[in-house]
Order: C-alpha cells, then sequence, then structure tokens
C-alpha cells in the first residue's frame, strides 16, 4: 500500500492528519507530472479509508498535476470511495468531489452516478442524473456513454419499469447514446429485470453489433418468462455461444420443467469442451432431480468431481438434493456425510431428503445435530423440512411442537409454506377441522398451497363441505389451475355426488382448462429415460408391455388383488374403470421395468402426479409376489416397495 504524506513544502502544508511519509522519495510537487500522476492514482487505488482518502483529496487539489490527469483520478477516487466497506462516505463528500471542478467533468458525472448507484437508495442517480444537468447549465456538459448505465442499473434494482422507460429516454435525449452497445446492454437488463421481455427483444434487435451478453441476456429473459422456444431460437442464432449462453439454456430448460433437454444442452456442453461452473452444474443436476436419472446423477458427480467441484458446498449440497430425489437417499447421506464443509443449504437438503423418504425418525435427528452446531442456524426451509417429516410419518405432537419451537426458540416467523405444512399434518392424520380453524387464524395472507393442502385433506376423509370451502378460495386463487377443479371433482365422486361433480367440469369446459396428463419417467439399464403417458399407446414395446401387464394381473387377481374402482372418478362402468385403471402410466413404467431389467433388481419411476391408490396397491402387491425393491417418486413423496409393504405405511 502506498502512503503519501504532505510535501514540505509552504504551500502544501496542510492541516489534514498526516500520513506515513514515502521514504527515499523526492518532495512530491519536484516530480514529473507524469510520475505524479501515477502514483497519486496508486494511492487512490489502494486507500484503506475514508480517512485517507480525504488527505489524499487535499493533495490533489494543491499539487500541479497535468489538466486531463486531475478529473480522471478524482474519479477513481469516488470508484474507490463506493468501494470501502460501509459505512460509505457520505453523499455530500461526494458531491463536493464532482462540484470542486468548473466545468463539469464528464468522467466525474460518470463516477457520481455509480457511486450513487452502488451506495445511495434505489433511484437515487436519477435525482442526481437530474442536479447534474442543472449544474452543467444544459449543454457544457458532454456526458460519456457509461454514465447512463448506473440509471439503467438502478431501474433494474428498483424493478422499475417507469424508471428503465426514462433511462432509455435520456440516453436517446441527453447524450445520444441510445445506439451505444454498452447503454444498449444496461437498458436490455433493465427491462428484463422489469419483467418485459418484448422491450429487452425490441432494443436487442436494433442494435447494430450484437455481443455474446446481449444473445445471453436475450436467452436468460425467455427462459424466465418461460418460453423456451423462443429462448432456443435466439439461442440457434447466437454466433458465438460462451460458457454463460450454454449455461442459460442448461438452467433455463431445467427451471421450467423441461429436465431431458436441460441435459441433452449439458451434454452437448461438455462433448464441445465448454467450461462448466457452479450455475451450469447446479442447473445439470436439478435436471438430474426432476427426472430422478440414477445414471444421470452419477455421471454429473464424475463431472463435477473432475472439475474439481465434488466438495464444493454449493455443489455438494445440490447433489445431496438431488440423489435424494433420486431416489438414492443413501447416496445422499453418503455424500453429505462426506462434505468436510457443510451449511444451512446442505442440513436442510438433507433433512428435506430424509423426511420425503418417510424417515422422519432420522431427518428430526439431523436437526437436532445441526442446532447443536454453533456455527449453523436453521432457516425457514430447515423448518419445511422438520415439518414435513412430521406430516408424512403422521407425528401430530411432534409437528405442533416443532410449528411453536421455530418462532419462539429461532425467531423465525412461519411463512405461508410453514402453515401449508401443517395443514397438510393435521389433515392428513384426520383433523381436517382443526386444519380449517389454522388457516383462519393465520397471521398471513394463506397461498394457493395452504388451500390446496386443505383440499387434498378432504380428498382422503371425504369432507366435501370443507372441499368446497377450500376450492371456492382457490378458484380465486388460481383461475386457471386445473388441478384445484380436478381435486374437488374427485372429491365430490367419492361421495356420489355426480349432480355437483358435472357442475365443476362443466365450470372446467366453458373455461377450456385441459387436465394435465399423467407422465411417469422410468430410467432404463443403459442411462435412456423412457416416458410412459397414460392410456399410452406410442411405445414401441407397448404390445409386449400390456401383455405382461395382463398375465401379472390376472396372477395378483389370483393371489386376492380388487382393482380400487373408486380411484376412477368418472361416471363409467366398472369394466370401463378397470380398463382405465390399466393404463395408467406407473403401471406401465413398472412393467417396462420388470420385462428390461429383471428379477433382484431396483426399478425407479417418478411421476409428474399422486400416486392413486389402485396403483399403490398394485405395486405393493407386485413387490410381494416378484423378487424386485420398486421405489416411486410422485409429486408427494417417495414410496419404497418391497416385501409387499410401503415405506409410508398407507399415510401418504
Amino acid at each position: 500500500m502506498v502512503h503519501l504524506a504532505p510535501p514540505s513544502l509552504p504551500t502544501a502544508r496542510l492541516h489534514a492528519p498526516a500520513a506515513p511519509p514515502l521514504p527515499g522519495t523526492l518532495p512530491l510537487a519536484l516530480l514529473p507530472p507524469p510520475t505524479l500522476a501515477s502514483l497519486l492514482l496508486a494511492a487512490v487505488d489502494s486507500s484503506p479509508s475514508l480517512r485517507h482518502l480525504r488527505h489524499l483529496h487535499a493533495l490533489l487539489i494543491r499539487l500541479p498535476l497535468p489538466p486531463r490527469s486531475l478529473p480522471f483520478i478524482l474519479s477513481r477516487l469516488l470508484r474507490r470511495l463506493a468501494a470501502l466497506p460501509p459505512p460509505h462516505a457520505p453523499l455530500p463528500y461526494a458531491l463536493s468531489v464532482f462540484a470542486a471542478l468548473s466545468p463539469p467533468d464528464p468522467f466525474l458525472a460518470a463516477a457520481l452516478l455509480r457511486f450513487a448507484l452502488l451506495t445511495q437508495p434505489p433511484l437515487s442517480p436519477f435525482h442526481l442524473f437530474s442536479r447534474i444537468l442543472r449544474t452543467a447549465r444544459g449543454g457544457e456538459l458532454p456526458f460519456l456513454p457509461f454514465a447512463f448505465s448506473p440509471l439503467a442499473k438502478s431501474a433494474a434494482a428498483a424493478r422499475s419499469l417507469p424508471a428503465a422507460q426514462a433511462a432509455h429516454a435520456v440516453s436517446f435525449l441527453v447524450g445520444g447514446f441510445d445506439k451505444h452497445r454498452f447503454v444498449e446492454n444496461s437498458l436490455i437488463g433493465a427491462y428484463i429485470a422489469c419483467g418485459d421481455v418484448g422491450a429487452a427483444r425490441k432494443v436487442f434487435d436494433e442494435m447494430v453489433v450484437k455481443d455474446v451478453i446481449c444473445w445471453t441476456s436475450i436467452v436468460v429473459a425467455y427462459s424466465r418468462s418461460r418460453d423456451m422456444g423462443s429462448a432456443e431460437e435466439v439461442f440457434g442464432q447466437c454466433p458465438v455461444k460462451d460458457m454463460v449462453a450454454w449455461t442459460a439454456m442448461v438452467t433455463g430448460y431445467a427451471q421450467n420443467a423441461m429436465p431431458m433437454k436441460a441435459l441433452e444442452v449439458f451434454d452437448r456442453m461438455t462433448a464441445l469442451g465448454i467450461g462448466i461452473d457452479e450455475v451450469s452444474l447446479t442447473g445439470a443436476i436439478s435436471a438430474c432431480a426432476q427426472l430422478g436419472a440414477v445414471k444421470r446423477a452419477a455421471w454429473v458427480q464424475e463431472i463435477a468431481e473432475m472439475n474439481g467441484f465434488g466438495m464444493n458446498v454449493v455443489v455438494g449440497s445440490g447433489l445431496v438434493d438431488m440423489y435424494a430425489k433420486c431416489g438414492l437417499i443413501d447416496e445422499a447421506c453418503k455424500v453429505f456425510d462426506g462434505m468436510q464443509e457443510k451449511n444451512v443449504y446442505t442440513y436442510s437438503s438433507m433433512v428435506v431428503g430424509l423426511a420425503s423418504h418417510g424417515r422422519a425418525r432420522e431427518a428430526i435427528a439431523l436437526f437436532k445435530d445441526m442446532v447443536r452446531r454453533a456455527d449453523v442456524a436453521p432457516n425457514h426451509v430447515t423448518f419445511i423440512g422438520v415439518l414435513t417429516a412430521c406430516s408424512h410419518a403422521g407425528m401430530v405432537t411432534d409437528g405442533r411442537y416443532y410449528f411453536a419451537q421455530m418462532k419462539d426458540k429461532y425467531g423465525i416467523l412461519p411463512s405461508a409454506d410453514h402453515y401449508t405444512c401443517m395443514v397438510d399434518l393435521l389433515g392428513r392424520a384426520g383433523l381436517v377441522d382443526e386444519a380449517l380453524d389454522l388457516v383462519r387464524s393465520m397471521t398471513v395472507e394463506p397461498h394457493g398451497g395452504v388451500w390446496g393442502a386443505l383440499l387434498g385433506a378432504c380428498r382422503i376423509h371425504g369432507k366435501t363441505e370443507v372441499a368446497k370451502v377450500a376450492a371456492e378460495h382457490l378458484f380465486k386463487l388460481e383461475p386457471e389451475g386445473i388441478g384445484n377443479y380436478v381435486l374437488l371433482s374427485n372429491t365430490l365422486a367419492a361421495a356420489g355426488k355426480w349432480d355437483e361433480v358435472s357442475k365443476v367440469r362443466k365450470v372446467m369446459r366453458s373455461r377450456r382448462l385441459k387436465k394435465v396428463p399423467a407422465v411417469s419417467w422410468f430410467e432404463g439399464r443403459d442411462g435412456l429415460v423412457h416416458q410412459f403417458f397414460a392410456g399410452d399407446n406410442s411405445h414401441p414395446r407397448t404390445r409386449e408391455i400390456k401383455k405382461a401387464l395382463l398375465e401379472l394381473v390376472a396372477k395378483l387377481k389370483h393371489a386376492g388383488y380388487v382393482p380400487i374402482l373408486s380411484s376412477i372418478v368418472y361416471d363409467v362402468s366398472n369394466e370401463e374403470k378397470e380398463r382405465l385403471l390399466m393404463g395408467h402410466s406407473e403401471k406401465l413404467a413398472l412393467l417396462f421395468g420388470l420385462l428390461t431389467l429383471g428379477s433382484r433388481c431396483t426399478i425407479r419411476i417418478v411421476k409428474n402426479l399422486r400416486i392413486c391408490d389402485d396403483c399403490h396397491l398394485f405395486i405393493r402387491l407386485v413387490s410381494r409376489f416378484e423378487p424386485v425393491e420398486i421405489i416411486v417418486r410422485d409429486n408427494m413423496r417417495f414410496h419404497h416397495f418391497k416385501d409387499g409393504e410401503c415405506s409410508c405405511g398407507g399415510f401418504w
């Protein structure tokens, strides 16, 4: 670090506190101006404190510097001011640095706006910009292009579309820089942050020269708006694709529930030798977790370890989550135990993973171990895992205890998601009225998850009147959520209230709502993921699958299997209900697994919806008569079937 003291010349003696002198140097005023400027610039960049910067400022305005050097060094002084740890220098001091030069300097103007962006409340750069314009008396200040970037970034930080539009306007009207690439990229970022993808695309389309930054920004914008078709189109047209652009596609597909596409892109990315980072790895890990693809999961972990991310706490936490969601909870525990550094996200992933596999006691034991550690405190996600564990195991007393502890001991106010867990816990245990009372007493506004948990409990326990109350709220909160209509319809159908079922379905038709198709995924021995829809005939081995299914059903019926026809909520004949049950996607995936993997193996199936009662019974019986272990992940939890039993204990 370079420390500068006032020179020994009388004209430079100041009342500012003295800094240690530079040993072996000439008096500063006697140094050649270029050398002096370089020395001062280095001192500014390495200045450790506001006090030292003020001292340097005093020297700067007294020493004989080249005319063009002083504004540049002062702009770096403002940059260093903004970089100092809080509390930052007061704004009046920064303004005094800018106002000391007459006429106003464009370098200092840009630096002042950047200082405001980094240290002041949102949109402060706009107020300063107006002040600078007044100071410049209209036309004396030729703004530099990068003076407009703080305006756009300020609008982005505030998520203010009017501010983004104002930044766009002044970049054109005041600076004439609306076609400057640096400004255009900042404007694209501002519009994306404010949710106006159309405006961002318009700026992009009008750019004369496009760099990889703007191409990638548009890809990210479309990904966030769930328009992966447009993201793919822009990505395909991008002339130069760097790691960030490839990563944007991987994470975009993963975040938009298109895991197979995410892994395809990640595969191409690694095959082309594109570098990977934590973000791209996290996207691939998320995709594997969604698919439950075991071989893919091992492949991604191998890539992570080859690139030095194996024990990284971020990637490691993602691997714990991935293996848990792939049904390999023991492998998740192995990764967890092997991590030298663990944070709250690592613990939370492990607690949630154990909970989803029905290992409630282990989840709570891990939580207790976590809170005993002085360096790791639970957060709201940790408690979601704990409450989920209680819910999946029917541990009502424990759930009530931890729900109270969350606020009373750890100071975490329950969110709507925590209330969702409690409503689910009480509802599944048959305490539907108590669950409704809890919803009505909530200290936060209940969202769709809360009412959805209550509606799901009503379906389990046949509480049609409470179901109508829950559904009424859901229809207001999520008018396009077809699952809510289906759940109410199923609850009413189970109670034999077909007239009311018809009314609900009439509303669904009038709103042109379409049911989300049931789909199950099965990963073959070669790592290829097979997809099965309900009633699907598109798989190349469909005929063989259905023939084997008929034979297996006959075998199970001989052993006492009776299809649960109430799992079909349509008012059709029993023969038709049984035919529909035969076409459920998880049954098709299971039979394909039996055909391709054989006996004494583990069959893993992932389903996008809740497993129905009949399929749960069917698979449980298959595990009794076939020497296999079957793991099914539905949208609620994991079911481990072995020797005719399920890990959920019939509680799901």
